[in-house]
């Protein structure tokens, strides 16, 4: 199997995307497609026996235009153009409007062309000025047209269709006042077909500007990595453009320069900038070995890294196909609205056409029934409806983007907000998930260089703990002789003419002295600590605690989610009494402990058997089967390994706070994207019985031109609703 995005041109609303959808889906050798509306794209899994160009050919004979792979980075916006043209036409407009209906409102218009006193000259002067109007609406004609021959009609043909029904009635009134078979000017709707035309270009140009501001968010990742880096060379260096970095090149970085591709640190030390990926502001320290991130910023320092990974396998391509993949996929309550999309347009054009001819049988006249038809095929135009969910999705992706949380499918945020449990594991995702130096009971001073010397010397995991903690703390080491490892005690060594012992206390057995620290030692073992005593030549200088330390925020995390009604579960491979300990330390007191990873994915199973929508957080890689089985499984990552993440949420820096976002914005995604199939259906339902007729009676009717308006006013308010959810920062939780 594989996958390609294409960029699809001539969609202009939810019917054009759930039509194109379904035909691509019944093509042979297509696995399955998503098309999505906000992005004009169309995601596709097919089969090897087909290629690019048969793809390509069944867009075309679906009726729409393929534009070629879709990158976020050829998107050019052509805004100032849209807004030129669009206050051109807006002038024009009001010129119309004033000739049209000046009379109305008694407002003085030239003798030349008054609609009393001259009417042939004004019916030519309103038919003159309609003509641009036919240029400017000529896109929506053509996709209108071309999508009632291939049997998928659209926003587009309701609009056409209006757009002709008017203009041919108004051009046959107007032929009959120039031969004098008619004399006055009563019979012209070239003002509604004007008002068509203006206010879905309208509509459009608000449309196509609130999808880019939700783009935003995917294109500065884009642009956030530099288009030049300095290649080291045995002359120095040179700048080179980063399309000529290969794989193991060495590049250089200093203050204030960005990262140009991932890559490891060879040489050098520096503090980098990567809250554009993590939302973490805090700089994070980069040493020798340490992995670096394209875009992210050398605050101080120099550093020389050799590159890993490039062009489209680095960090932020992978985010970026990420994101878009997340916004292509469709959420439950989308797919409702794509399904009544789908039959809301033929309908719409019946209910028109039965509209019409019930007119003329109840002798309404041919004027009055040519109006109701085209005011009910213009204001019932869908494009609120189409765009009610996907503008939300993409939002909303975008804005946890930012957040360095990244959601792998839309339909993740349907679900996020009904979470009722959340599976912990321990080890790297409750905890820091490296031994730590917790807890320093000290007795006697000046030890602390003769601890990390001698365990320097050890390949206990334990060891890995003082020789960091040395490193990080700019310690030298000295010179250790006589080493010996005592198995299941210790170790212990010679420095500086002083004979060292570390371990347990089983230390005292051998050195023949009497353990007077237990208290001590039992008050660190309560807190989840490994014991290391230091004695030197027969003294205890200290115990020290080794432990894996308790994130920062664990505990605040953990009692918000208490106070949402939200279940927390502690699930790890560890022993029972250390789960237990951190479990005391958090506030969890469900826990479960010694499973096997396969072991956790039975228990995961059972969670969800009982209609509880259960949420997993792991480390994304050694969870990942118990990720998979979660409801929502959310990865804890270090920002390097995203394309081997199991998890349908990456969380990239570490922070558990993002749990609480990812679930409050899920809510506030969920609630807006009700709000609008709400105004959208009940637009339509309010709408349609007026325009066509039913409450005439009660003096309440609706001609084309408001209908026009009407239906843009409702698109507006889907939009400006949906562009609410850009409020959400990265503070909020």
């Amino acid at each position: 199997m594989k996958s390609i995005t294409l960029k699809i041109g001539g969609m202009s609303c939810s019917a054009c995307s759930n039509s194109l959808e379904k035909y691509l889906n019944k093509q042979p050798g297509i696995i399955n497609a998503t098309v999505n509306l906000v992005l004009a794209c169309a995601s596709i899994d097919y089969e090897e026996s087909i290629n690019i160009n048969t793809i390509n050919n069944y867009i075309k004979s679906s009726g729409f235009e393929p534009l070629g792979i879709f990158k976020l980075d050829d998107e050019r916006s052509n805004k100032r153009k849209r807004i030129i043209t669009l206050l051109s036409f807006s002038v024009l407009t009001i010129i119309f409007l004033y000739l049209a209906m000046g009379h109305m409102l008694h407002i003085p218009t030239p003798k030349i062309i008054n609609h009393h006193l001259n009417p042939k000259n004004y019916a030519i002067s309103l038919l003159i000025l309609t003509i641009p109007y036919i240029i400017y609406g000529l896109h929506i004609f053509k996709n209108g047209i071309k999508n009632i021959f291939y049997l998928s009609p659209n926003m587009d043909t309701l609009v056409t269709l209006g757009f002709i029904a008017s203009f041919i009635y108004s051009l046959v009134n107007t032929i009959l006042l120039l031969t004098n078979k008619t004399t006055t000017a009563n019979n012209l709707y070239y003002d509604c077909c004007i008002v068509i035309i203006f206010f879905v270009n309208l509509g459009r140009v608000i449309d196509t500007n609130a999808k880019e501001k939700t783009k935003m968010a995917i294109k500065d990742l884009v642009q956030i990595t530099p288009n030049m880096a300095f290649l080291k060379t045995n002359d120095g260096f040179k700048e080179v453009t980063i399309d000529e970095v290969q794989v193991d090149d060495i590049l250089i970085a200093k203050a204030g320069d960005k990262i140009a591709v991932d890559g490891i640190i060879v040489n050098g030390t520096c503090y980098t900038d990567e809250s554009f990926l993590t939302g973490e502001s805090k700089p994070v320290k980069k040493v020798q070995d340490s992995k670096v991130i394209a875009g992210s910023i050398v605050q101080n320092g120099y550093v020389e890294y050799a590159a890993k990974k490039i062009g489209k396998d680095s960090t932020v391509s992978e985010i970026v196909r990420l994101v878009v993949n997340a916004t292509n996929s469709k959420a439950n309550i989308s797919r409702v609205a794509d399904k009544v999309s789908s039959y809301f347009v033929p309908s719409i054009m019946v209910i028109a056409l039965v509209t019409m001819i019930t007119y003329l049988i109840i002798g309404k006249g041919f004027e009055e029934a040519i109006t109701t038809f085209v005011s009910v095929l213009v204001v019932a135009c869908p494009c609120a409806l189409g765009l009610a969910t996907p503008l939300a999705i993409v939002i909303s992706t975008g804005t946890l983007a930012n957040q360095g949380i990244l959601v792998k499918k839309g339909s993740i945020l349907e679900i996020a907000c009904k979470t009722n449990m959340i599976v912990f594991d321990k080890t790297g995702t409750l905890t820091y998930g490296k031994l730590s130096i917790s807890k320093v009971i000290e007795y006697l001073p000046d030890y602390m260089q003769y601890v990390v010397s001698l365990e320097a010397k050890s390949n206990h995991p334990i060891s890995n703990t003082f020789v960091n903690y040395a490193k990080n703390n700019k310690i030298d080491l000295l010179e250790v002789s006589d080493f010996e490892i005592l198995e299941g005690i210790g170790i212990k060594g010679i420095i500086d003419n002083k004979l060292i012992y570390l371990g347990n206390s089983k230390l005292f057995n051998i050195i023949k002295m009497k353990n007077t620290y237990e208290n001590d030692e039992i008050s660190l073992k309560e807190k989840g600590n490994s014991i290391v005593y230091v004695i030197i030549d027969n003294q205890v200088h200290a115990i020290i605690g080794i432990s894996d330390i308790i994130k920062d925020e664990a505990k605040t995390v953990i009692e918000k989610l208490q106070k949402q009604n939200i279940e927390t579960i502690m699930l790890t491979g560890d022993n029972k009494e250390t789960a237990e300990i951190v479990g005391k330390e958090l506030g969890i007191t469900n826990i479960i402990s010694n499973v096997l990873p396969v072991e956790k994915v039975n228990k995961i199973k059972e969670l969800t058997q009982d209609n509880n929508c259960v949420m997993m957080v792991g480390d994304g890689i050694n969870d990942a089967p118990a990720l998979t089985e979660a409801n929502i499984g959310v990865g804890i990552n270090n920002g390097t390994d995203i394309a081997l993440n199991a998890s349908d949420v990456i969380i990239m820096n570490n922070d558990l706070n993002k749990i609480l976002n990812i679930i409050n914005i899920s809510k506030k995604t969920i609630r807006n994207i009700k709000q609008n199939l709400f105004w959208a259906f009940f637009y339509n339902i309010l709408m349609i019985p007026i325009a066509i007729g039913i409450f005439k009676s009660f003096g309440i009717s609706l001609n084309p031109m408001f209908a026009g308006i009407g239906m843009t006013l409702s698109s507006l308010t889907v939009i400006l609703n949906a562009l609410r959810l850009l409020k959400l920062n990265r503070k909020e939780i």
